[in-house]
């Protein structure tokens, strides 16, 4: 291995993370032919296959997993060099690589955008996907940090920090009956017609949880897979949902939804910033770690403030 190159191990690493020459090419900006003969230098000098071709799908031998994981374990060192150098010379730069699950993007942003202006010298990949996604690319090891509502604590050894309440809310349109009610039994909601996200959503399982515990049963007339396309069936008349008091934040006291105040809500949930347990945080992930617990603070209370104007009737 000694006459291996870090191009190399690049473009194998590419490969793996893909399962494709051709996918690894147009990461890397090289060509198809380019690809699969580094690999096959590659292969030369290690003495043993790296993949073994199934159908147009490449997987990884023993020896190819062996060496994923060291150019894994290579890249992440470097970065962390480069990071610890800069942070010597006084100064923060470096990568920082974040994943969310969809529902992060309505408060997200807003917590990023300071950050990259306090620290210009920091780039920034965020990738937004969802709860299953996140969750391979966690166990692949792939970025730095995750921001989740539901740490796999069952599938994976890591370390969670919570850092910003996610209130799961009963949401109508603002013309509704029960908009002036206070105190909504539970109960009641079985006679409305419900919007649910798709089945394997966190927030889904969350209002199962609670229903079952009621011995109550919804009626579900529509199931969505997406935060934006249930509001537009709430405001369409189509039913009631459960959704975080995040997905109001754009619109405010300008959106045609409202809160109801509904027994047994808000669920307390909360957001979680993720990363696998034996991962070494580079300087720049510990800086933005320290970041959001701040900031997220602030946010709190205009989630907070905002919760209590659209409980209050008008």
């Amino acid at each position: 291995m000694i006459h291996a190159t870090l191009h190399q191990f690049k473009v194998f690493e590419a490969t793996a993370r893909h399962g494709s020459f051709t996918r690894a090419a147009e990461e890397l900006f090289l060509t198809q032919p380019t690809v699969s003969m580094q690999v096959k230098q590659l292969t030369k000098a290690l003495g043993l296959p790296l993949f073994e071709q199934v159908g147009k799908r490449l997987y990884l031998t023993d020896a190819g997993h062996e060496l994923y994981a060291t150019c894994q374990d290579i890249f992440e060192k470097l970065d962390q060099l480069e990071m610890q150098v800069a942070d010597l010379k006084g100064m923060k730069q470096g990568r920082l690589r974040l994943a969310v699950i969809t529902t992060a993007t309505y408060f997200f942003p807003r917590l990023l955008g300071p950050f990259c202006q306090k620290y210009p010298g920091i780039d920034v990949s965020l990738v937004v996907t969802n709860h299953e996604q996140a969750i391979q690319r966690m166990s692949n090891n792939q970025d730095d940090l995750y921001v989740m509502s539901q740490p796999p604590y069952h599938l994976l050894d890591i370390t969670a920090e919570p850092f910003l309440d996610n209130p799961l809310v009963v949401m109508a349109p603002k013309t509704h009956d029960l908009v002036h009610k206070r105190n909504i039994p539970l109960k009641r909601l079985a006679e409305e017609p419900f919007i649910m996200r798709e089945s394997g959503s966190g927030t889904r399982e969350a209002i199962q949880e609670l229903f079952a515990k009621q011995g109550i049963e919804v009626r579900v007339r529509l199931e969505l897979g997406s935060n934006e396309a249930i509001k537009q069936a709430i405001a369409g008349g189509l039913g009631l949902s459960v959704l975080s008091c995040h997905t109001l934040t754009p619109e405010g006291n300008s959106s045609d939804l409202t809160i109801l105040d509904v027994e047994g809500f808000p669920i307390k949930r909360q957001w979680y910033v993720v990363h696998l347990s034996g991962k070494k945080l580079s300087v720049v992930a510990s800086t933005f770690l320290e970041y959001l617990q701040a900031e997220a603070e602030i946010l709190a209370q205009g989630i907070l403030s905002l919760q209590k104007k659209l409980l209050t009737p008008t």
